[in-house]
This record gives structure tokens, sequence and C-alpha cells, in this order.
């Protein structure tokens, strides 16, 4: 007998459709998550499932709902493509037990996934996961079958976002925006919200594509590239991107640059410091820019370093009082929200700051590099084997202080909290007033041959010498 390849890890289960993501395996994976329902959950509260644009994704949906009220767990299925942040929302509104959303995120066409959600609405803690993997392959549970009802998850989602965010004062702003969905599942819904209030907009890549033509639909380059053309084209103060599923945010400004996730958590957490006042401590992951650490030092609120992945920020979130959180890849979340990721609220936030602060985007940037100094990021993805990739991360791990190994700058020294970190002494800097730390983070992927290297440094030219320099030191041992 062939076992099954379902493996459920922080967030869920994803696969190559019609290799292991098939629905023979996706029902197994439903029939695991209805069996933890049953075990530990109540199942009477009922389980929200939804999807989105990918693939197959309604049907393999429909197939969940189908395992699950076959154990006696009533349904609520979406009507339609949903975002995830709105399926979570759906659980926690509804008081559900859990939820299923069927989506990659932002991974390539060929890929699919099952996500679970918890009763508060975010990922599964690792104990919640690792038990739904412990059902897998034993026998379902047999019951009087139960209800699937057809809902919409959109309009309390919807409602809740519009009160989060300031609309009166986006559409009195004059800004005009562009808008990329990435054919995911954003959709429409930030053009239909700015048309309702009266804020010139333009969208790009708004209708529904399984295949994501020509792009994987991450909110990073070079995916993005298409919308900061547009941006610029079309006159637009700001381009604002949501991924897959809609629970990342991308950007770009009036000139059509990139403005990567760590300058956009950093506009919205230096806005919601000096405009909100709202309590709690700051979390972010180690990859993630350590400008948020100069913000936090300046309105003396605490900040909470992690490991890397949204889990640790819904798990912060579930034990204490957090303002927001976030990491490298355009996940941020608002606890008063709730304890998920959302880049639809993301969105309309970046255009509340614009608007209460009367600038554009790349306005905003620039001050926050004026004051805290500039911080520049880059991330290369090197697709080696296991081998190669767990002897360059011992290499690194070994490195000592004063070795000048990476563009010739010496280690100062090295955290290992999530990976390799090394803090390096950048000549760069010391001609910089208030210039970022530089260093280089290299963590290989705990799935698959891949290690992904991180660096952060006081100038673009900086970053660009350590990546390669990284890239050789990765790719063939010293």
């Amino acid at each position: 007998m062939t076992q099954c390849p379902v493996k459920f890890g922080t967030d869920g289960w994803r696969g190559v459709i019609a290799d292991d993501f098939t629905f023979a395996n996706v029902r197994a994976a439903a029939a695991a998550i209805a069996a933890y329902v049953h075990a530990q959950e109540d199942p009477g509260k009922g389980l929200c499932i939804a999807y989105d644009t990918r693939f197959g994704s309604k049907a393999f949906a429909r197939a969940c709902a189908e395992v699950a009220a076959a154990t006696g767990i009533p349904v609520m299925l979406a009507k339609a493509v949903t975002p995830t942040p709105a399926l979570s929302f759906g659980v926690r509104a509804r008081g559900a037990a859990g939820g299923i959303m069927i989506t990659s995120s932002h991974n390539p066409a060929q890929w699919n996934g099952v996500k679970y959600k918890a009763w508060y609405g975010g990922s599964g803690k690792p104990s919640i996961m690792a038990a739904i993997e412990s059902y897998l392959g034993k026998p379902a549970q047999r019951a009087e079958p139960a209800r699937i009802e057809e809902v919409d998850f959109l309009p309390p989602y919807l409602e809740a976002i519009e009160r989060f965010a300031d609309l009166d004062l986006i559409a009195k702003s004059g800004m005009k925006f562009c808008i990329d969905s990435m054919y995911g599942a954003g959709g429409t819904i930030l053009a239909d919200i700015f048309k309702r209030i009266g804020v010139d907009c333009v969208q790009i890549r708004a209708n529904p594509d399984p295949l994501f033509p020509g792009i994987n639909p991450e909110p990073i380059e070079p995916h993005i590239r298409a919308l900061g053309e547009a941006t610029v084209v079309n006159g637009c103060h700001a381009g604002l991107c949501t991924d897959g599923d809609a629970d990342r945010i991308g950007a770009t400004d009036e000139f059509g640059n990139f403005v990567d996730p760590h300058k956009i958590y950093s506009v919205l957490l230096s806005w919601v410091l000096k405009r909100k006042g709202w309590p709690g401590a700051v979390t972010r992951a180690f990859n993630t820019t350590k400008m948020l650490d100069r913000i936090c030092a300046h309105y003396g609120r605490e900040l909470i370093e992690h490991g890397i992945g949204f889990k640790f920020v819904c798990d912060y979130m579930l034990e204490r009082e957090i303002l927001m959180g976030g990491e490298e890849s355009g996940g941020i979340g608002f606890q008063r929200h709730l304890p998920e990721r959302d880049g639809l609220l993301n969105a309309l936030l970046v255009a509340n700051v614009m608007a209460e602060e009367g600038q554009t985007l790349g306005e905003l940037v620039a001050g926050l590099q004026a004051e805290y100094g500039e911080h520049q990021y880059g991330r290369i993805d090197l697709h080696i084997p296991d081998e190669a990739k767990n002897a360059a991360i011992m290499r690194a791990r070994a490195l000592k202080p004063g070795d000048p190994v990476l563009a010739g700058m010496p280690v100062l020294c090295t955290e290992t909290l999530d990976g390799v970190k090394l803090y390096l002494d950048n000549p760069e800097a010391a001609i910089k007033p208030k210039a970022a730390e530089t260093w280089i983070l290299f963590r290989a992927s705990g799935t698959e041959p891949l290690l992904r290297i991180y660096t952060e440094s006081c100038s673009k030219e900086s970053v660009a010498r350590l990546l390669e320099s990284a890239r050789k030191f990765a790719l063939h041992a010293p």
C-alpha cells in the first residue's frame, strides 16, 4: 500500500496538483481534520470551508465539505472564491470549531494546498497540526450526515476591515491607486471599496486565472513589476498588491519602485504608534528589518523577535497583548482584528496612512529612511541539493568574529535563533549617520532542497555585494 503523502506543516499541507494533491489525498486530509474536530473541539459548531482561484479549488473544497459532513459535522461552504483572511474571520465570527481553506497562497500555479484555521481565526498551533496529522489514515467516523450550507463569508469580513480603516479620510485624500490582485482571491475587492467611496483607482490582473500567467502570485520582484509599470503609466500615488489568497501585501511607490514588506510594515507601525497609540508589544520575525527595532525604541514600545513564520506571531497574540506582528514575506497582522495576516486590510491601511499624512508612498518611505537611517533589504533563493545546503549552513555557523569572508566585511557576532545570522562590520556604515546594521542570514528549508539568503545593509549597492558574496560562499566551499 502506498503511503499517503499528506503532511501537515505549520499552516497545513500543500502539494503539486495531480501528483500528490489529488482528490483521494485531499479527502484523507479532510478526514483527519474531521477526526480532530470530533476528538478535541465541539463538532456541533461546524466547519467553515472556502477556496481560492487555483485549478480545482472549488471542487476540492466541495470534497472536503462532503467528507466532514459525512461524519456529522455541519459545514458552511463558501459560495464563491474567498480570501483566506475572510475565511479566518468567518471561523471566529460564526463561532465555528475550525476552518479549511483550499489554497497554496503564493506558490506557483501547479501547487494547491489545504490550510487549517483554528477556532480563534488563525493558523492552527503546532500542537493542533500535530494532532490532525496523527489521525491521517485512520478510519473515518460515520454518523448521520450533517448539512452543507453555502454561505457568503465576505459581507461581515468587509464590514470589519472597512470599519478598521478610515474610509472617510481616504475618500477625501485625492489619492489615486493602482490595484493588483495577481489573478487571485483578492479579485475586485479593493477596487470595489475605493470606487464606492469615490477614490480614483485602476486595476490590473483582477480576473481569476488558475494559471497566474507569467508569474507566481507572490507580491515581490519580479512578479510585481507589472504593478509598478501600471502605477507610473496611470499617474497613481501608490500601487497596492495582494498575493494568491490575499493574506499578504506588496506595493510599489509612485515611481514604480518595489516597496518591500519590511518598509510596508515600518510605514504601518510608525503610523500606528504616532497616530493611534494602541497598546501592546510588537513582534517581528528573525529575518525582518531592524528598522522596526528603531521605531519601537523611539516610541518606547517592546519589540519581540521570534522565529520565521506567522505561527509565531499568532502564538504571541494568543498569549498576551500584541499591537501587531509580521514577517518578511508580507504577512502582517493586528491582534485587535485577527491573529492572522491580512493583505486586504493592510492595503487599506497603507491608503489610510497616505491620506492622514498627505504623502505618497514614496514620500512616506523616504521619511522613514531619513529619520531612522537607510535600510535596504535583499533575498536570494538557491535551489541546491540538501547536502550542499546543509554544508553551507555548517560553514556559516563555523565563522568566527573577525573572519572577513563575506564581501570583505569582518564578522562581528553570530545569532542562531532560526538559521545562521552574521552581523558584519561594514565600512560604509561608518560614514553614514544612523546607518542600518549590516547582517546576512543563511536559512535552510526544512521541506525542500532550498537555501534562502537574506541581508540588510545601509545601501542597495552593499546589499547586492553581500548577496553575490553569500551566493559564492554557499555554492563553493572556501
